[in-house]
């Protein structure tokens, strides 16, 4: 069974993008509670256990300058999979194994056309708005802390 970005070289799946996304920037505290709430899902088989490591994080300057290298990061990666097959991959930064298992549990079961609704509805969409309202709260902060320099220019 193929994963959900279809043949290989294809481009990603949005969809499938956007719940990793959520996925890798949710506790693994957060995730479970958002799972208790469900029926236990199926068991599942790890194909690679949770294991910690570096990436090498690279940058542009300006986007689209010259490539660098930033420096390391700590990464934990995960896979599972499902006894229909299907299989969830995972990165996250840090080293909590607990999240990478989950999210990556949570990648094979979101893949099954039949799951995604419920688990979209009951896991990523609760956790993407708390994740937005914890972003917009940290913008309101920053921005109370804006500097107007034109403004300061022309009150000499």
């Amino acid at each position: 069974m193929s994963d959900a970005t279809g043949s290989e070289g294809a481009a990603p799946d949005p969809a499938r993008r956007r719940w990793m996304g959520v996925l890798a920037r949710a506790s693994a505290a957060e995730i479970a509670e958002r799972l208790a709430a469900l029926p236990p899902p199926p068991p599942h088989r790890r194909l690679r256990a949770p294991e910690t490591g570096l990436v090498m994080a690279r940058g542009r300057q300006g986007g689209d300058g010259a490539p660098f290298n930033l420096g390391e990061m700590t990464v934990t990666r995960c896979s599972v999979a499902l006894p229909d097959g299907r299989i969830g991959h995972a990165y996250v930064a840090g080293r909590d194994r607990r999240q990478a298992e989950l999210a990556a549990l949570l990648d094979a079961l979101l893949q099954d056309a039949d799951r995604r609704p419920a688990l979209l509805a009951a896991v990523i969409e609760p956790l993407a708005a708390a994740q937005a309202a914890r972003a917009a709260q940290q913008a309101a902060r920053a921005a109370a802390t804006r500097v107007q320099f034109f403004t300061m220019a022309t009150m000499r």
